[in-house]
């Protein structure tokens, strides 16, 4: 049988193409790999940091690239401007891409039509179009599943039967993109002068978290919700990642790191190195050590950060993946903890925003109005742990997140 290296569909046994019907269901514990669920569960971490800061609404919106006030403020701003800005969700969409590709791949080789496989995917986008929908309504405007929803459909069908050829040209051609996007940015901002705008340029959306009535909170994220979405479904990163992640897949580069080490250690200094030299300009900045000059300027530092972090949450998954490596047969309870809140990454995204939004908000207990960046980081990662603790405990029940429960009925039926 053809494996998914020789560039013919993706493995699928002959004789198999014309059943209609499911021959499995949702994957089970015992099938999965410990190097993909450490990463979402890392990455959630990422992403529960960097939701957090839209919560700080007492703060200037218009302050992306100022100095904060205060020692450890500043410190929190420049680390997470250099590290964490742009980067979680690039990674995000890379390990949606994986996944995708591993539900495919599992479905083909148990027999399933390249139809019915298909529909189990397109039922699963088209859910997480409602899911995302109803998180940006009732608690978070940056929501991204329903952005990640409308890019797997789109990408899924272009790609998912076709052959390696096709995937590697289209994720080149992504690639490309994102590198001219890079050197944009960088003219911009080289070419920009120095001295501050009269007017700086500012990327916050309406501050619904500010909104002390519920309901007008929610018309307020959803005002700003389509333009979040679609800046994330065009602005090229969030599907290079994803197309990256499908051709990852197709070689198991996560299931078996001890097949990829040079790939991985190449790809972690490389993407790092990149992600950390596109983010110094907007990092030194927040400390004052760098004017970014005007508004050219800003959009300038903004594209180069932007652009980068696709290659800085490549660097990151190769690091999980070798850290993966070393704690394969012996992962113990933290990495243990940490996959289990991985496999269960719907439920504990959603999850960070249900322990985020009531107490941070202004129509909650508003107490976001008194939090600055170091203390508000330390609040999101106290809430990771927290999913971490009731991941940990429903791995040991073996009982999936809710939210997983939910869409696999809704797409397995």
């Amino acid at each position: 049988m053809p494996g998914p290296a020789s560039g013919i569909y993706l493995g699928m046994p002959s004789g198999t193409r014309n059943q209609r019907h499911l021959r499995r269901g949702p994957v089970d514990g015992g099938e999965r790999a410990i190097a993909p669920d450490l990463a979402r569960g890392c990455m959630l971490l990422l992403i529960v940091v960097s939701n957090s800061m839209f919560f700080l609404w007492a703060g200037d919106p218009q302050a992306h690239f100022e100095p904060a006030e205060g020692l450890a403020d500043r410190i929190a701003r420049f680390l997470m401007a250099l590290v964490l800005d742009l980067r979680a969700f690039p990674l995000f969409a890379f390990l949606f891409g994986y996944g995708m590709t591993q539900l495919y791949r599992r479905q083909l080789a148990a027999g399933t039509s390249t139809s019915a496989a298909w529909g189990v995917l397109r039922r699963r986008s088209l859910w997480l179009l409602v899911f995302g929908f109803l998180h940006a309504a009732l608690l978070l405007a940056s929501d991204v599943l329903f952005a990640y929803g409308v890019i797997s459909l789109l990408l899924g069908w272009l790609f998912l039967h076709r052959a390696d050829r096709a995937l590697r040209l289209a994720a080149a051609i992504a690639g490309a993109l994102v590198a001219a996007m890079f050197a944009f940015g960088a003219l911009l901002f080289y070419g920009a002068g120095t001295g501050r705008a009269e007017q700086p340029l500012t990327f916050a959306a309406p501050d619904a978290a500010a909104e002390p009535n519920y309901l007008l909170s929610a018309l307020v994220r959803l005002e700003s919700w389509p333009a979040i979405s679609a800046m994330t479904i065009l602005g090229i990163t969030a599907p290079a990642a994803m197309l990256l992640g499908m051709w990852a897949a197709r070689r198991r580069i996560l299931e078996e790191p001890h097949r990829n080490l040079a790939l991985l250690r190449r790809t972690a200094v490389l993407g790092s190195t990149i992600g950390l030299v596109g983010a110094a300009p907007a990092a030194l900045a927040t400390l004052g050590a760098l004017s970014v000059g005007s508004q050219e300027g800003e959009l300038g530092v903004f594209a180069m950060q932007w652009s980068s972090g696709l290659a800085a949450g490549l660097g990151y998954i190769a690091l999980f993946g070798l850290l993966a490596h070393q704690v394969a047969g012996r992962p113990g309870v933290v990495v243990t903890a940490v996959s289990a809140v991985g496999r269960r990454s719907l439920s504990t995204y959603l999850a960070h925003s249900v322990l985020l939004a009531p107490v941070l908000a202004a129509w909650g207990l508003g107490l976001g109005q008194y939090l600055g960046e170091a203390s508000m980081a330390g609040y999101a990662v106290l809430v990771w742990l927290s999913t971490v603790f009731a991941g940990y405990a429903l791995h040991r029940a073996a009982r999936p997140g809710p939210a997983e429960a939910a869409l696999r009925g809704l797409i397995y039926r």
